[in-house]
C-alpha cells in the first residue's frame, strides 16, 4: 500500500525557510561572527551625499542602550509638574554614590515617621467604619436570633399547623432517574486485554513505516476467552494450599490461624517511624564506638536501646549480654540487661551481676523487685545486708517487708550498722515502748547531735504520754544544744516543724516551738510587723494553732496593742470556738478598756449566743470605761430594739441625747419613732436635730421621706430645697428631690434639678445614671442614649454607667458593649454583674455561675450581686447550691446595692436579718431579658 506524499512532510519545518533575509542580517552574529562584503555587495561607487544602505553596517555602529534612554528624556515644559518635577529623572546620568544612598535612607525614615503619625488616626477611622458597617448590616444570625428565641413558646398544635415547604425544582431534578450500569461479559474484557492483530496502519497516525509496502504486526491474542471468575478461584485455591503446608499432618492442628494471618503480618511491621538511613548511620557510629572503646558501658547501652527501638529485641539482648561480658563491673550494664530480659532470665542475669558486684545496692534492689513472693524478697534483702550492712536504703526496704516485732529487731540492728541515719532511729523509736523509745532517742541524740527532728520527736513523745510540762524544756534544750553544736537556727525550718507538729496533733509541741523560735534573729523595732506577717502566713496555710501561739506571744510582749488583740479576735471568730473568743475578748478589754470595738465584739458574741443579760452587762462595763461613747450607746439601743425592748431603747436614746448629742444619736432616735409609726414624734426630733446639725444631710432626707409618707409633698419639697442649700454636695438628696418632682408630674423640673445637681457635683456617675433613667421612664429613648453618651465621656471609668449602657443596647450589640465595658472597668462589680446577667439571657448557665462567683468575690458588700446570684440558683441550681449562696451571703453581710437598699432601707423591714432581706430582694428581682 502506497503512502501519500503528505505523510513524509516534516511538520516541524521552520517558518522562515525560503524567505529573504531582513535588512542588516548577519549570520552567526549572536555567536560573535562579523559580517564581510564582496565586490558584488559593494556595487557601483556612490556619492558622499547618497543615502547609505544600513544593511551591511558593522555591529560596532549600534547605539548603546543608555544613549537611547538619554535621548528619550523629555525635558519639555509640558512634561513638568510643580510637585514631582519631570516625569523622568534629571540626574539619571549621574553616578549613585553613598551620599545618594544616605539621602534616600533619610527620606525613607521621614516617610515612615509621617506614616506612624497618621497610623493611629487611620486605624481609629477604620475601626469606626467597621463598627458602623456591622451596625448597618448585622449578620443573618443576629437578625433572626429573637425570632429563634420565640420558638420556645410555640405549641405542638401551632407547629403542626405550619405548612410544608413546596419544592420549586423541575420534575427531572425532583425525581432523578437512577444511573444504570450494564455488566460486560468476560469475552469483551479478554478481547481488549491483549488486543487484535493489525495488518495496516492509519496513514494519519504518523506511525507509518518508512518502507512502503511493509505492514506493522500487532500483539497476537491467544485463542479462546479468558474466564476471570476461574482466575479468582485459582488464587483462593493457591492460598489454601500455602496455608495447609504449615499444618500438622498428624493432628490436623494448624500452626497459623488463617483468619488472623494478615493481622499477624501487620504486627510484624517495625514500629519505628524514623528514616532507615538514620538507623544505619547510628548503628555504624555505635559500632565504631564499641570497637574503639569496648570498656565504655554507655556505648553498649545505647546500641542495645537502638535495636530495641527498631524492634530487634533479641539483637538488643545479645548486644547487652556481650557488653556485660566485656565490662562485668558495670552496674548500669547489668541493670539494662535485666530490664531487657524476660523475668525468669532476668533473675539469672541479676544473680550473675550480684556475684560480680556484691556491693552494689541497686543490683540487690533490682534482684528483690524481680522476686514475686515476699519471702523470697526478704531472703534477697538479708543476703544483701550481709554484703552491705551500712546501706540505709536496704535496711528501710527490708524493714518495710517485716511485721512490727521483726521490724523492731531489724531496726535495732540497723541503727548499730547505720548510727547516723535519723530515719532509722525515729522508726525504731516509734515501734518501741515509751521507756525504750526515750532511751532510743537519747542514743540518737548522742550519735547525731546536729539534727532537730530527734528533739521534736522526743517532744511529741512526751506530749503523747501526757507529760506536757516536759515539752517546753525539751524544745528549749534543743535550741541550746543545736546552737552549741554549730547548727544555724533557721526560723523557716522550725516554723515548718511546728506546722507538721500541728498536723500530727501535737499542739503543745507546736506552741512550744513557736514560743522558742519566734524572737530569734529579729530586731526589736521589727518584731510586731514580722510576727503579724508570720501569723497571717500560718493562718493562710491552715496552721491556726501556730497563728494562735504567735498572737499569744505577741500579746505577752505588746499587751496594750489594740491591733494585735483585734487580729487575734478575728482569728478566733473565724476559726475558733465561741468560748475561746469570749475569753480572749475578756483579756483584751482588761488590757485595752478604751477600745470600743473589743467591747462591742464581746457584747455581740453574747447576744448571738442568746445571752442578752450578759451582753447588757458587757455594755454597762463598756459605759463605765467609755462614759460618752456614741458607738456603745448605739450598740445598747440596737440590743434593746432587736429584743423588742422599745421602752428601754427610748430611755437609752434620751440619756444619749442628753449626754452625747451627736447626729447619729439623733438619727437613731428619729428612726426608732419612725419604725414604731410615731411619725409626728419623729418629725419633732428631726426638727430639733436640724437646728443643731443643719449641715447633716441625712436629717433633711429622713424628714422629707417621712413627710412624703404622710402625703405632705409640698413640705417634703420645701425640706429638700432647704437641705440642698446647706448640703449642696449631697447626691442622694438631689435624686430624692428629682424623683419628687417626677412624682408630681413635673418632668421638666426634675430634669432641671438633675442638671443643676451635675453642675454642683461634676463627674458624678449616680447623677448621670438618674438622668438617663428619668428619660427612659418618660419614653425618651433617643434622649436617654444621648445622655448616656455624654455620661460615658465625662465618667469613662464608672462601672454603674457601663452596666446600664450594656442593657440599653439591642441584643446583637450587647456583647460588643460588654467587651468595651470590661476594657474600661475590668474589676468593677457592677460591670461583672451586668456581664453575668448577659450570660443568663443567653442561657450560658455555667459561665453565668462562674461570673456571679467572680462578682461576689470582688465586692462581697454588693447586695444586688448576691440577690441576682440567689435568684439564678433558685431557677437553675440545686438546693445545695442555693444554700451555699445563702450561707455565703449571710457571712458577707452586704449593705449596698440599688435593689438591696430599696428593701433594707424600707422602714417596714428595719428589723429584718440578712437572710430575710435576701429572700425579699430575690423574690422581686426581674429575670434579665
Amino acid at each position: 500500500m502506497s503512502v501519500p506524499p503528505q505523510a513524509f512532510v516534516n511538520k516541524n519545518k521552520k517558518h522562515f525557510l525560503g524567505i529573504p533575509a531582513p535588512l542588516g542580517y548577519v549570520a552567526g552574529v549572536g555567536r560573535g561572527a562579523t559580517g564581510f562584503t564582496t565586490r558584488s555587495d559593494i556595487g557601483p561607487a556612490r556619492d558622499a551625499n547618497d543615502v547609505s544602505d544600513d544593511r551591511h553596517a558593522p555591529p560596532a555602529a549600534k547605539r548603546k542602550k543608555t544613549e537611547e534612554e538619554d535621548d528619550d528624556e523629555d525635558l519639555n515644559d509640558s512634561n513638568y509638574d510643580e510637585f514631582s518635577g519631570y516625569s523622568g529623572s534629571l540626574f539619571s546620568k549621574d553616578p549613585y554614590d553613598k551620599d545618594d544612598a544616605e539621602a534616600d535612607a533619610i527620606y525613607e525614615s521621614i516617610d515612615k515617621r509621617m506614616d506612624e503619625k497618621r497610623k493611629e488616626y487611620r486605624e481609629k477611622r477604620l475601626k469606626e467604619d467597621l463598627e458602623r458597617y456591622r451596625q448597618e448590616r448585622p449578620k443573618i444570625q443576629q437578625q433572626f436570633s429573637d425570632l429563634k428565641r420565640e420558638l420556645k413558646v410555640v405549641s405542638e398544635e401551632e407547629w403542626a399547623a405550619i405548612p410544608e415547604v413546596g419544592d420549586a425544582r423541575n420534575r427531572k431534578q425532583r425525581n432523578p432517574r437512577a444511573e444504570k450500569f450494564t455488566p460486560l461479559p468476560d469475552s469483551v474484557l479478554s478481547r481488549n486485554l491483549g488486543g487484535e492483530s493489525s495488518t495496516s496502519i492509519d496513514p494519519g497516525s504518523g506511525l507509518a513505516s518508512m518502507m512502503p509496502g511493509v505492514a506493522t504486526p500487532g500483539m497476537l491474542t491467544p485463542s479462546g476467552d479468558l474466564d476471570l471468575r476461574k482466575i479468582g478461584q485459582a488464587r483462593n485455591t493457591l492460598m489454601t494450599v500455602k496455608l495447609s503446608q504449615v499444618s500438622d499432618s498428624v493432628t490436623g492442628q494448624t500452626v497459623v490461624d488463617p483468619k488472623g494471618y494478615l493481622t499477624d503480618l501487620q504486627s510484624m511491621i517495625p514500629t519505628y517511624g524514623g528514616d532507615i538511613n538514620d538507623i544505619k548511620k547510628a548503628r555504624l557510629l555505635l559500632k565504631s564506638v564499641r570497637e574503639t572503646n569496648p570498656n565504655h558501658p554507655p556505648a553498649w547501652i545505647a546500641s542495645a536501646r537502638l535495636e530495641e527501638v527498631t524492634g530487634k529485641v533479641q539483637s538488643a539482648r545479645n548486644l547487652i549480654m556481650k557488653g556485660c561480658e566485656v565490662n562485668p563491673s558495670s552496674e548500669e550494664l547489668w541493670l539494662e540487661a535485666a530490664r531487657l530480659q524476660p523475668r525468669d532470665t532476668a533473675r539469672a542475669v541479676i544473680a550473675h551481676a550480684a556475684r560480680n558486684l556484691p556491693h552494689s545496692v541497686r543490683i540487690w534492689v533490682k534482684a528483690a523487685d524481680l522476686e514475686q513472693e515476699t519471702k523470697a524478697k526478704r531472703r534477697v534483702y538479708r543476703k544483701a545486708l550481709e554484703h552491705i550492712p551500712n546501706s540505709v536504703r536496704l535496711w528501710k526496704a527490708a524493714v518495710e517487708l517485716e511485721n512490727p516485732e521483726d521490724a523492731r529487731i531489724l531496726l535495732s540492728r540497723a541503727v548499730e550498722c547505720c548510727p547516723t541515719s535519723v530515719e532509722l532511729w525515729l522508726a525504731l523509736a516509734r515501734l518501741e515502748t515509751y521507756e525504750n523509745a526515750r532511751k532510743v532517742l537519747n542514743k540518737a541524740r548522742e550519735n547525731i547531735p546536729t539534727d532537730r527532728q530527734i528533739w521534736v520527736t522526743a517532744s511529741k513523745l512526751e506530749e503523747a504520754h501526757g507529760n506536757t510540762h516536759m515539752v517546753e524544756k525539751i524544745i528549749d534544750r534543743a535550741i541550746t544544744s543545736l546552737s552549741a553544736n554549730g547548727v544555724e537556727i533557721n526560723r523557716e525550718h522550725w516554723f515548718k516543724e511546728a506546722m507538721e507538729a500541728e498536723k500530727s496533733g501535737a499542739v503543745h509541741t507546736c506552741q512550744a516551738i513557736i514560743r522558742a523560735i519566734i524572737g530569734h534573729g529579729i530586731d526589736p523595732e521589727d518584731q510586731k510587723h514580722t510576727w503579724m506577717e508570720d501569723a497571717e502566713a500560718c493562718a493562710h496555710d491552715g496552721a491556726y494553732e501556730c497563728a494562735r501561739a504567735i498572737y499569744g506571744y505577741a500579746l505577752s510582749v505588746f499587751p496594750s496593742k489594740k491591733s494585735i488583740w483585734l487580729r487575734a479576735a478575728y482569728l478566733e471568730k473565724q476559726h475558733g470556738s465561741r468560748a475561746s473568743l469570749e475569753s480572749l475578748l475578756q483579756r483584751a478589754v482588761a488590757h485595752c478598756p478604751k477600745s470600743e470595738v473589743l467591747w462591742l465584739m464581746g457584747a455581740k458574741s453574747k447576744w448571738l449566743a442568746g445571752d442578752v443579760p450578759a451582753a447588757r452587762g458587757i455594755l454597762s462595763l463598756a459605759f463605765q470605761a467609755n462614759p460618752n461613747s456614741e458607738e456603745i450607746w448605739l450598740a445598747a439601743v440596737k440590743l434593746e430594739s432587736e429584743n423588742k425592748e422599745y421602752d428601754r431603747a427610748r430611755r437609752l436614746l434620751a440619756k444619749a441625747r442628753a449626754s452625747a448629742p451627736t447626729p447619729r444619736v439623733m438619727i437613731k432616735s428619729a428612726k426608732l419613732e419612725w419604725a414604731l409609726n410615731n411619725l409626728q414624734e419623729a418629725l419633732n426630733l428631726l426638727d430639733e436635730a436640724i437646728k443643731v446639725f443643719g449641715d447633716y444631710a441625712k436629717l433633711h432626707m429622713m424628714k422629707g421621706q417621712i413627710e412624703e409618707q404622710m402625703g405632705k409633698d409640698d413640705d417634703a419639697h420645701n425640706t429638700y430645697s432647704q437641705g440642698l442649700k446647706k448640703c449642696a454636695t449631697s447626691v442622694p438628696m438631689w435624686i430624692l428631690l428629682s424623683r419628687l418632682e417626677e412624682k408630681l408630674k413635673h418632668v421638666t423640673k426634675a430634669r432641671s434639678v438633675l442638671e443643676k445637681a451635675r453642675l454642683r457635683n461634676p463627674k458624678n456617675p449616680d447623677l448621670w445614671l438618674e438622668s438617663v433613667r428619668l428619660e427612659r421612664r418618660n419614653g425618651s429613648v433617643d434622649i436617654a442614649n444621648a445622655v448616656m453618651a455624654k455620661a460615658l465621656q465625662e465618667c469613662p471609668n464608672a462601672g454603674r454607667l457601663w452596666a446600664e449602657a450594656i442593657f440599653m443596647e439591642s441584643r446583637p450589640q450587647r456583647k460588643t458593649k460588654s467587651v468595651d465595658a470590661l476594657k474600661k472597668c475590668e474589676h468593677d462589680a457592677h460591670v461583672l454583674l451586668a456581664v453575668s446577667q448577659l450570660f443568663w439571657t443567653e442561657r450560658k448557665l455555667n459561665k453565668c455561675r462562674e461570673w456571679f462567683n467572680r462578682t461576689v468575690k470582688i465586692d462581697p458588700d454588693l447586695g444586688d450581686a448576691w440577690a441576682f446570684f440567689y435568684k439564678f440558683e433558685l431557677l437553675h441550681g440545686t438546693e445545695q447550691q442555693q444554700e451555699d449562696v445563702k450561707s455565703r451571703c449571710k457571712s458577707a453581710e452586704p449593705h449596698h446595692g440599688e435593689f438591696w437598699c430599696r428593701v433594707s432601707k424600707d422602714i417596714a423591714n428595719w428589723c429584718y436579718s440578712t437572710e430575710q432581706i435576701l429572700l425579699l430582694v430575690a423574690k422581686d428581682l426581674p429575670v434579665p431579658t
